[in-house]
């Protein structure tokens, strides 16, 4: 990930730095972004942090962030999942700190998150901002904070349930997949979430939520099936084998081959607008 962010800043002409344990391990940067060991002597104007989804380890990047630099940069968190004002605890400079949550594949994804603190400046919120349309991103900002964001709490909502039904023998997974690409997707890349329900009606969408809303996994709970199993070691690509058997097929072409329809639709979908 953290690569991911450095190249869609060196590629677009920003000076760039990538800090790390080790920069020899680093060796194929694009032009424009270097990797050290040592945080500069010049406050960097944006600082996005990208490690690992541990609060301590964060609190202790951001004190040295801020020990180093004052209030001079814009401090950036990358979490997907962790409370941003927790993450923001040990600061003073809290009106220069801010989320900006990227997606996998971080260098080809078109969309970032931006997430404001209470205490962020609207100054700093369109700093970043224009530094990311600058680095080819659009931002999708959010005026509160909120655990998980938006799409996250989007994507989960919605795995909730496809989980459950899974669990619960309602529908196989690859199904769920099936409506996915084949349904949701496609008639949300068109019209949105939120237009389409103007263009079919709200009235109709209100009336099938009094219906369908009570009938929805309310459990607040995650799903056990998916924690059963991750504890069994049934993780996915990582390990051969999760919600499909992947133990025969070339993962890294097949992540290749999707990269590149991503890619096709993202210039049809802009071709469109």
């Amino acid at each position: 990930m953290g690569r991911g962010i450095v190249e869609t800043f060196a590629k677009n002409g920003f000076k760039t730095s990538v800090l790390t344990r080790d920069p020899s391990r680093i060796d194929d940067l694009p032009e424009h972004a270097t990797a050290i060991s040592d945080l500069p002597d010049t406050a960097p104007d944006l600082i996005i942090e990208s490690i690992p989804e541990d609060m301590g380890l964060k609190h202790d990047l951001f004190t040295r962030l801020e020990n180093a630099y004052g209030g001079a940069s814009i401090l950036a968190t990358n979490t997907s999942g962790l409370p941003i004002d927790e993450v923001a605890a040990p600061l003073v400079h809290k009106d220069k700190f801010i989320a900006v949550h990227y997606m996998q594949p971080a260098e080809a994804f078109p969309l970032v998150e931006v997430c404001r603190l209470n205490e962020t400046t609207d100054d700093v919120t369109e700093a970043t901002v224009d530094a990311l349309l600058r680095s080819g991103k659009e931002s999708i900002v959010l005026q509160k904070p909120v655990i998980g964001f938006l799409i996250n709490r989007l994507q989960h909502a919605l795995l909730h349930e496809a989980y459950c039904m899974i669990e619960d023998g309602i529908v196989s997974a690859a199904d769920v997949d099936k409506f996915a690409r084949r349904g949701f997707g496609p008639r949300m890349c068109v019209t949105g979430l939120i237009e389409q329900k103007d263009i079919s009606g709200i009235d109709v969408n209100a009336a099938a939520q009094r219906s369908i809303v009570p009938d929805l996994n309310h459990s607040g709970k995650p799903c056990q099936m998916v924690q059963d199993m991750a504890a069994r070691g049934d993780i996915g690509v990582k390990s051969g084998k999760g919600f499909y058997d992947w133990a025969e097929r070339d993962v890294d072409a097949y992540r290749k081959s999707a990269a590149a329809k991503l890619d096709r639709l993202w210039i049809a979908l802009s071709d469109e607008e």
